[in-house]
């Protein structure tokens, strides 16, 4: 019999709600200030409600007209952000699952040896290796360019380890009634692996699209050419503006842009996301 406590109820919806206010407060005041001119955004008191210049601040910010101070329009920083994380999150999710795949059914030599090498690259982010990496994608001549954005940051240690203990938990028994139906590895990788791993191969895009939509530190180093800028590269430019103040209605426009597909993601995968990472956790 489970005990009704109607104080603790309360309590514990209590802080849950403070703790939903104090996320959602800075989406809403970032929304707010997009909505509003440059004069009333620097106002004091600020503004708690919205207005009516959200679609004159999102025309000034993603097509760059003469509202604004962007040389760039901000739709096509959010191309290159958009095209840098889904192939980051797609390749990162096809080259571990094909390193799962060879690790947990194939038999080969220091097997394990390469599966735990690849674990350690945990221990080595690009934070670590940022100077030798940066070098070879210069001698490859990638400056600049998507391959360099993108290739450095495809290979995953943590993907690789999700997807080996997702293909421990297949029976057996599938892997040989794919032998006696003359299916061969590629086939039973593609028509029972990939379908049974659909759960989790959803959850880690969701953080993988996340973790590419948010790089900052390395686009901002091989990146000199404005037309390959990313989103949140825009943001921090904008508010090192060389003339004259931050125009914070702009700011608050294309961080509200920037914050829309990753918000779309989660919504759209959420089940798909949820359930991936219960059985995860299994």
């Amino acid at each position: 019999m489970i005990e009704s406590r109607p104080l603790a109820t309360m309590i514990s919806h209590a802080i849950l709600l403070l703790g939903v206010a104090i996320i959602a407060f800075p989406v809403w005041i970032t929304f707010v200030a997009a909505t509003h001119d440059a004069v009333r955004v620097t106002q004091v008191p600020f503004p708690l409600l919205p207005s009516d210049q959200l679609l004159v601040n999102l025309k000034a910010t993603l097509f760059a007209t003469q509202d604004s101070s962007l040389d760039l329009p901000i739709g096509l920083m959010m191309l290159n952000s958009l095209v840098m994380a889904l192939t980051i999150a797609l390749g990162k999710i096809s080259i571990s699952l094909l390193s799962a795949f060879a690790i947990v059914y194939f038999r080969f030599p220091f097997r394990m040896f390469f599966f735990w090498m690849i674990f350690i690259t945990l221990m080595l982010p690009v934070e670590v290796r940022i100077l030798p990496t940066y070098e070879v994608v210069a001698r490859l001549n990638m400056l600049n360019s998507y391959w360099g954005l993108t290739i450095p940051l495809i290979a995953s240690a943590t993907a690789t380890f999700l997807f080996r203990q997702t293909f421990l938990t297949i029976p057996d028994e599938l892997l040989e009634a794919a032998r006696m139906d003359g299916a061969g590895p590629m086939r039973f990788f593609f028509d029972i692996l990939l379908p049974m791993s659909r759960t989790s191969i959803a959850a880690l895009f969701v953080i993988l699209f996340i973790f590419g939509w948010n790089q900052y530190l390395w686009p901002l180093l091989i990146t000199t050419d404005e037309s390959m800028y990313t989103i949140v590269m825009g943001i921090k430019n904008l508010l090192e503006t060389a003339e004259g103040d931050p125009q914070w209605h702009i700011i608050m426009t294309t961080a509200l842009l920037a914050m829309l597909p990753p918000i779309l993601i989660v919504l759209l995968m959420q089940k798909l996301f949820v359930t991936g990472l219960i059985e995860a956790e299994k």
